[in-house]
């Protein structure tokens, strides 16, 4: 009947939003981590080359997605070790500790190919595309079983490759910190991923537009300040230092936006904290849907552009979806297809377990090959 509502449809809507958020939070991180290594001027023609915060992101969707195919077959996961088997393959693909690698994770001699997955196959992410200290030190010591593996640093790859996390939703946000701390052992560095997964969530979650018209500001300021609000108290609660931090970086947003001055004292270094305020800064001074260039562009003039413009593409990508993306810039980016499927997979396996579990047979008898539960 004309004006009755169909709930399958009005299901099979929500549930092409939620995909096309999760597309636009990956592939806006990616952007951003791009854009800000060129300092806001990528090349005019030709691809978009990847950065090294991209590639570790891959690795930390493709991880979720195996530590959430093995719990459901196996009963029991600690995801952080999943996740560290994910950045171990990453490292053995960068020719780093290649040997040491394999000796960890493949303990018999064996024709089984490691690194495995789908991932693994990927050409750009064997790829050298920037440094990553801190992680590389910390892998590197992979095989030592009397100390912690994480190094001291703060970094802000910490938190940029963690972003994908909020996708798992709110009850994954403290596995953030846990990813964080397998190689950067900084509490600030640590609670920085917590708080990025709580503000992506809300991003994720924010109410559509009331009109098609609507530019999205409204939508996307709500957005961060509920996720801000979210950290206040509760099961995410941060110190009351950090939420004035985040609250002071919000509201010079609204009433200072996009003062590069204020940009350089939010987000003065590499490290995680800083990349976390200098995103959240840029995301909330561009917050419509038609500025996501100028927001990155913005970004990328911070002390450590790619950095803060990962996490501002992110945030608005998740707000507005990849629909809102610039197309001329998405097309050219090497990792696109990568991150899209990423996106579309890691959401398949949070709603539909392809591979099914331990008592249910899935509908994918490939899944398994493609996410290894280990």
């Amino acid at each position: 009947m004309v004006g009755q509502r169909d709930p399958d449809r009005e299901q099979r809507r929500k549930a092409r939003r939620t995909q096309s958020r999760v597309r636009g939070l990956m592939l806006g991180l990616a952007l951003g981590d791009t854009l800000g290594s060129a300092r806001g001027r990528p090349p005019a023609t030709g691809p978009l080359r990847a950065g090294v915060s991209t590639q570790l992101a891959c690795f930390t969707a493709e991880g979720v997605v195996r530590a959430m195919v093995r719990g459901r077959h196996k009963g029991v996961c600690h995801p952080p070790g999943v996740v560290l088997h994910a950045y171990c393959r990453w490292a053995a693909l960068q020719g780093i500790e290649g040997e040491r690698m394999r000796r960890r994770w493949v303990s018999c001699p064996s024709d089984k190919a490691w690194p495995d997955g789908w991932l693994a196959g990927v050409p750009v992410l064997a790829e050298r595309r920037g440094s990553a200290p801190a992680t590389v030190t910390a892998l590197s010591r992979i095989e030592d079983p009397h100390s912690r593996i994480a190094t001291p640093s703060r970094g802000a790859h910490a938190l940029t490759r963690t972003l994908p996390v909020a996708v798992a939703g709110p009850q994954w946000a403290p596995q953030a910190g846990e990813f964080a701390g397998i190689t950067h052992g900084d509490e600030d560095a640590r609670s920085a991923a917590v708080q990025g997964a709580v503000l992506l969530h809300h991003a994720l979650t924010a109410p559509l537009p009331d009109s098609p018209g609507e530019p999205g500001d409204r939508i996307a300021r709500e957005a961060l300040e509920a996720g801000i609000d979210a950290l206040r108290s509760g099961r995410h609660a941060v110190s009351g230092d950090e939420h004035e931090r985040l609250l002071t970086a919000f509201r010079y947003a609204v009433d200072r936006p996009a003062e590069p001055a204020l940009l350089a004292r939010l987000a003065p270094d590499a490290t995680a904290p800083s990349a976390l305020l200098g995103g959240l800064y840029a995301a909330a001074s561009f917050p419509g849907r038609d500025r996501f260039r100028a927001a990155l562009d913005f970004a990328a003039g911070a002390p450590d552009g790619d950095s803060v413009a990962c996490v501002t593409g992110a945030l608005l990508g998740a707000v507005h979806g990849a629909d809102a993306l610039p197309v001329d810039l998405v097309s050219r980016h090497e990792l696109a297809w990568v991150l899209d499927t990423l996106a579309r997979d890691l959401l398949a396996q949070i709603d539909d377990s392809p591979s099914g579990s331990e008592y249910i047979k899935g509908w994918d008898p490939h899944w398994w090959d493609r996410y290894p539960g280990w």
